[in-house]
């Protein structure tokens, strides 16, 4: 098969696509013998080889030279066989070269699909290939089009896809805009887009200020951990390893120039640049800036920090709706409860009252729980014997009778307030009936007062039970009637 133009089309397609030439070859190959098969059946023995020189595909059909053909699509006689190689001989494997405009339209069309499919999955593996090493890179792309509200993004070689859930709330695009994103994920086995973007995940953030930022780059200033409310507000711990260097300072710039490059990126998302430190009650503090720590209170099994501040700095530890302490906990790892110090005195001082009210526990002995860290009744009903025997004074029974005392008071606290909650419940509705009753009672009122003032009182019973018996009495006989006459 003769195509003149078949070499040009492979190198065009090859340079287009960034698909291996020989995979482009061996889809040809593939989709002639696909194409012959089609039109002689499956069966028979083809090849299919590229030339180089010429920039022909020649197809050939072998069969085997024997004495007598028992598959004639697979076999030839010997005197067959000569007429092609005078020299051949039984057993011998002859090829005859196929006329490939013989194949027919539907053979035709066969190669067509099969040519197709090729390209595709050649397609698929070099996008594959090319961006599977790129996987939290930033690129740059164009919107091309929306697909149920996801972004399809030209990248020049290919198409890549950037999801609802990878968008920054609020933000808006149209088609031709410039989108700048974080490579997330590239898939080997997709129906749509193989490359997945995404500007909401963390690294986007890190990686834009290792691009503004030198000494990130150049690995002098570390980026310890980021946590971000995409649209918001985030949060980045930095530390340096030159002492020389500040690196808070090189990630802000100079007048703010390099944080201000990532804010306008991120389109008007604040940006808190924090130190990191090594103490983690430290790195905490330094987390919730601005507020004032006044205390720190570290658990290390459940590893989480109760942070007493300043009643006056609460709200500011907290945040708007609770986002800095929201974003100080992912950014350092450890789960933060932030309490005011009135309320952290009030809950020291009811969990030392609970102990007290313990049988068996005086002052001293609240004194010496309170030291080894058991700041409650509850506390002491879940503690361990090895560790109350640690206290002074405090043997194994005398432990065990000291849970036991403090699991009883727990029992009486909780039957007293569900009493208090019933009680409560009870009057609640006794409440809820004197109020409906008030309101019915200035009802029937306002019913009576129209009543009358239309002329329709409404009658006594014993006026209604008296009427019927009125007309049951018989009209007076006139003839029974005397008339006395007058005197004159």
């Amino acid at each position: 098969m003769l195509m003149s133009d078949i070499k040009r089309v492979v190198d065009q397609v090859s340079r287009d696509k960034g698909i291996d030439r020989q995979i482009l070859i061996q889809a040809l190959e593939e989709a002639l013998r696909s194409a012959a098969r089609k039109k002689y059946g499956a069966k028979i023995d083809i090849e299919a080889n590229y030339n180089e020189e010429t920039g022909e595909i020649e197809v050939f059909q072998f069969k085997e030279v024997v004495e007598q053909i028992d598959e004639p699509d697979l076999q030839i006689t010997l005197e067959e066989g000569r007429t092609l190689d005078p020299e051949c001989e039984v057993g011998d494997s002859l090829g005859t070269k196929m006329d490939a405009a013989s194949f027919g339209r539907i053979a035709a069309q066969s190669a067509k699909q099969v040519i197709i499919q090729k390209l595709k999955d050649a397609e698929r593996d070099a996008v594959y290939t090319n961006f599977i090493d790129r996987k939290g890179e930033i690129i740059n792309g164009i919107v091309q089009r929306f697909d149920r509200g996801d972004l399809i993004v030209n990248l020049g070689a290919t198409e890549a896809a950037l999801p609802v859930r990878e968008q920054v709330p609020r933000e808006s695009y149209r088609r031709g805009d410039r989108v700048r994103a974080l490579i997330l994920d590239v898939l080997y086995e997709s129906r749509g887009p193989q490359v997945v973007l995404t500007r909401t995940h963390p690294d986007f953030l890190v990686m834009l200020f290792k691009t503004e930022v030198p000494e990130i780059a150049e690995g002098i200033v570390e980026i310890r951990g980021a946590a971000r409310e995409p649209g918001s507000r985030a949060k980045i711990a930095v530390s340096s390893q030159d002492s020389d260097i500040d690196p808070v300072g090189a990630c802000v710039g100079m007048k703010g120039s390099r944080v201000q490059n990532v804010v306008q990126e991120l389109r008007g998302e604040k940006i808190d640049i924090i130190p990191w430190h090594v103490d983690a009650a430290k790195f905490v503090c330094n987390a919730l800036a601005p507020a004032e720590i006044s205390r720190v209170i570290i658990d290390e099994e459940d590893r989480s920090m109760e942070v007493i501040v300043p009643d006056e700095f609460l709200s500011v530890a907290i945040g708007k709706r609770g986002q800095n302490v929201r974003l100080a906990s992912k950014l350092t790892g450890w789960h933060l409860d932030v309490v005011s110090e009135t309320q952290y005195n009030q809950t020291m001082q009811s969990g030392y009252n609970s102990l007290v009210q313990i049988s068996g526990v005086g002052i001293s002995l609240a004194d010496a729980l309170f030291e080894k860290g058991l700041y409650s009744a509850e506390e002491l009903a879940n503690a361990d014997i090895d560790d109350l025997v640690e206290i002074r004074g405090i043997g194994a029974e005398k432990a065990r009778q000291l849970i036991a005392n403090a699991q009883l008071a727990l029992k009486t606290t909780a039957a007293e307030e569900a009493e208090a909650a019933a009680a409560e419940a009870a009057a609640a509705e006794a409440a809820a009936a004197e109020a409906v009753i008030a309101e019915e009672a200035p009802a029937a009122d306002d019913t009576a007062a129209a009543a009358e003032e239309d002329g329709t009182a409404i009658a006594p019973a014993e006026a209604i039970d008296a009427a019927p018996a009125e007309e049951d009495d018989p009209a007076p006989d006139d003839s029974d009637t005397t008339t006395m006459p007058s005197q004159e």
